[in-house]
């Protein structure tokens, strides 16, 4: 069984929050991001727009790339 994770970008409606993630689930996840259903920064931020994501079959390169990702400068993003 192969497995499927995934690194994304999310933003708020006026675009001046950026947010990276990783998960198994991205579905999932976007519905969580939308509903609020989990406090924090996307919540705090009203931040539940998907701008990009990439899919990756292992998880260490996975959370390799949202570290590098998280690295880079805001207009690199």
């Amino acid at each position: 069984m192969s497995r499927h994770y995934f690194v994304y970008i999310l933003t708020n409606n006026l675009k001046t929050v950026l947010y990276i993630g990783v998960t198994n689930d991205l579905e999932r996840r976007l519905w969580e991001h939308k509903n609020g259903e989990v406090d924090g920064f996307t919540k705090k931020y009203n931040v539940k727009y998907l701008m990009y994501f990439e899919e990756t079959g292992d998880v260490e390169s996975a959370i390799r790339r949202e570290k590098q990702l998280k690295g880079w400068s805001r207009a690199k993003k």
